[in-house]
């Protein structure tokens, strides 16, 4: 497997960095893997610049930040335009094509924002992000994924969480 680098990006408020830490535990806890979570965000809480990223590896990690990311999603026009271009042959760029505009067919678009209205909770982009991510990447079980989403998401809020994955999962063909 090596040594795989994960970039969530986005705005202030997304759930980034929650999903950044169901990605990280399940690859640690329910997967037997080493994983590493960093965060880093704007001034702004709410609307500015945030990133998540999750460094998950066999073997042990001896830098916890992405240098070469493998995968990057971009939540906001703001994260797209910091990544995109900057990113090594072969990594996958996943983008909401709802809210960026993206000729580059190299990237992968999905309608994330549309189908967390059809869920009726825009709050939940991050989980159908999440779930498209998996499924592209494999880079977790779908197993682990599942008991760490369980495990992070507060009662109220979890078989919503788990409907907005697996909506995500199921966007990718």
């Amino acid at each position: 497997m090596g040594r795989i680098e994960v970039v969530l990006a986005g705005s202030g408020g997304q759930g980034l960095l929650l999903i950044g830490k169901i990605l990280g535990e399940a690859a640690a806890i329910f997967d037997g893997k080493n994983a590493v979570q960093t965060t880093a965000y704007g001034v702004a809480t709410r609307g500015g610049f945030s990133k998540s990223e999750v460094i998950i590896s066999e073997d042990e990690i001896a830098f916890p930040e992405a240098m070469n990311p493998d995968y990057i999603v971009c939540l906001s026009p703001q994260a797209f335009d910091i990544y995109k271009g900057k990113i090594k042959e072969k990594a996958i760029l996943i983008y909401d094509k709802d809210t960026i505009k993206c000729e580059n067919k190299e990237y992968y678009g999905f309608s994330m924002t549309n189908a967390a209205v059809e869920l009726k909770n825009i709050r939940i982009l991050n989980m159908i992000a999440l779930g498209i991510l998996v499924k592209i990447s494999g880079i977790v079980s779908l197993e682990a994924i599942i008991k760490s989403l369980e495990k992070n998401s507060p009662l109220q809020f979890r078989d919503q969480n788990i409907r907005a994955f697996y909506k995500g999962f199921e966007m990718v063909s």
